[in-house]
């Protein structure tokens, strides 16, 4: 009785030039792309460098025309029109590129005892103690009464000043020690400390009046202003290389740029396809896809009933479900990587292992497969033998132990119009933490991947 050979993405990854300056690009659209709005923008400024065009610029779409649309600022599709026409289907890419992190109320400037703090409210899940004593940089952006938007990056350059939520000492935690690693810090303890130094004058919050005029000063917003913002608080720094050997990547929100980004790379290669190829950056994924924004929202059909129109010079609603429903898709996103530190809430037949490739997941869900797409089999079969061509080193795997959880990506929302869909990402280790680990083989796998699906003829 054999047992099955362990392959790893590094024995026959030999990277080419192309791939190398692609990680240098990666780590660059890790360290600015730090909000959905940043890594859209980051996505979108390629894109056009590459001869995608605004859909309201088309006049047609045939074989090779570049097409990208932007969804409020914060998500986007790109497309490139294949040989065979739309109706028949196509070949989509789909990932997300928000992140857990922490959001400024809409109410959030006080002061207490000479200090002046912002009130957060965390969005995603993550867990609140890793967010404390850490370097945190504000990123996003204000629109004022009159409706002029004020672009905001703080805590990134070296000149910058950074920001931090306070911990308890361990010599007074007693108490804390004591609570649940969820109840040690409450959501409304994630306060962000942001100055100290008061106006010279006499009256009371004297630091809250001094931030004031520094806001007034450096971005002309007043304290009203607040209600229409939306500013995220983020670690700060650059995504960096770790190990000795380089190995890996370490950075903020790779759930799920990572998969983004291998999205991006892999459409970028195509020209003329057989089928219309598709990538797609969601947004809102963390929080449920709701939204106008989210995966939810309908702008993918609208954008498909665009492009038939264009081909067609007429909408058909029933071609527009044809469409969709002939479809095969790929969910882009992270699957859990295999931590020796944390075996115990993982079935290490069915865990995604770092370094040995792309992960495919037949269905996520939680516990009984609740809130999943479960792929089918022939689909399934079908992605395996495109990976197998193109000698693409993948994996399969679950999250983690039945009882232990679980998690849901975009996927059931794409296969709620009848397309087939099959989750296909990397694995993380620290997934949702402030700084995740990814692996250099993985992330090369994945792109050539990517690409082989979106390029592939039958």
């Amino acid at each position: 009785m054999s047992s099955k050979k362990v392959k790893l993405a590094w024995d026959d990854l030999q990277m080419s030039e192309r791939e190398q300056q692609a990680l240098a690009e990666y780590l660059t659209f890790l360290s600015e792309g730090k909000t959905e709005r940043k890594a859209w923008q980051l996505l979108e400024s390629w894109a056009e460098n590459r001869g995608f065009l605004p859909l309201d610029d088309l006049r047609s779409f045939e074989q090779g025309q570049k097409v990208r649309l932007s969804v409020r600022a914060k998500a986007g599709i790109l497309a490139i029109a294949g040989r065979r026409p739309l109706k028949d289907g196509f070949r989509l890419v789909a990932a997300h590129i928000d992140a857990p992190r922490l959001d400024i109320k809409q109410n959030p400037l006080y002061e207490e005892e000479g200090m002046a703090f912002f009130k957060t409210h965390y969005y995603g899940g993550i867990k609140k103690y890793q967010w404390t004593a850490l370097p945190l940089a504000l990123h996003g952006v204000v629109f004022l009464k009159e409706g002029h938007k004020v672009e905001i990056s703080v805590g990134e350059n070296e000149e910058d000043p950074i920001f931090t939520i306070n911990d308890l000492l361990p010599h007074l935690a007693k108490e804390q020690y004591d609570k649940k690693l969820r109840e040690a810090i409450p959501g409304e303890g994630l306060n962000l400390l942001i100055g100290h130094n008061p106006v010279n004058e006499d009256g009371e919050e004297r630091v809250k009046h001094a931030i004031l005029n520094i806001l007034k000063t450096k971005y002309s917003i007043d304290e009203d202003d607040f209600v229409s913002a939306e500013l995220e608080v983020v670690p700060a720094g650059k995504a960096r290389y770790a190990g000795f050997d380089r190995s890996f990547i370490v950075g903020y929100g790779q759930d799920d740029r990572v998969c983004s980004f291998a999205a991006w790379r892999a459409i970028e290669k195509i020209e003329k396809p057989e089928w219309t190829t598709i990538v797609l950056f969601a947004d809102k994924e963390e929080i449920g896809s709701d939204s106008n924004t989210g995966m939810k929202a309908r702008y993918l059909e609208n954008f498909v009933a665009e492009l038939l129109a264009l081909q067609n010079g007429t909408y058909d609603g029933l071609m527009v479900r044809r469409s969709m429903a002939r479809a095969k898709a790929l969910s882009a996103d992270v699957a859990a990587g295999y931590d020796p530190n944390f075996a115990e809430v993982m079935d290490k037949r069915n865990s995604a292992f770092m370094g040995r490739g792309i992960v495919i997941s037949k269905y996520t869900g939680s516990r009984g497969k609740a809130e999943s797409n479960d792929a089918n089999p022939e689909f399934v079969a079908e992605v395996r033998r495109i990976f197998d061509e193109a000698k693409i080193t993948w994996q399969t795997a679950e999250l983690g132990k039945v009882d232990q959880g679980g998690g849901g990506t975009i996927a059931q929302y794409m296969a709620v119009y009848g397309m087939e869909v099959l989750d296909c990402g990397v694995g993380i280790l620290s997934m949702h933490a402030p700084w995740e680990t990814s692996s250099v083989a993985d992330l090369i796998m994945m792109m050539r991947g990517y690409h082989a699906f979106l390029a592939y003829n039958a």
